[in-house]
């Protein structure tokens, strides 16, 4: 998948299925936080920085790189 330099915003990651089953599959507990649809103007960017206070970098890491695979 083109991510376009992780300019590709949450919002349209979320709705390609095949990204979204990515996110729910490694973070499925957290897809139904209020905050998801809120993050849906936001860059893969953006969502990797504020993520990284969150998760281990090596998740994010393993997440990015299935998205760019798919």
């Amino acid at each position: 998948m083109n991510l376009r330099d992780k300019q590709i915003t949450v919002g349209e990651l979320l709705d390609n299925p095949r990204s979204k089953a990515v996110f729910q599959r490694r973070f499925g507990r957290f897809m139904k936080h209020p905050m998801v649809s809120a993050a849906r103007t936001l860059s893969l960017e953006q969502l990797e920085e504020m993520a990284s206070i969150y998760l281990p970098r090596q998740t994010i890491q393993e997440t990015l790189r299935e998205l760019e695979q798919l």
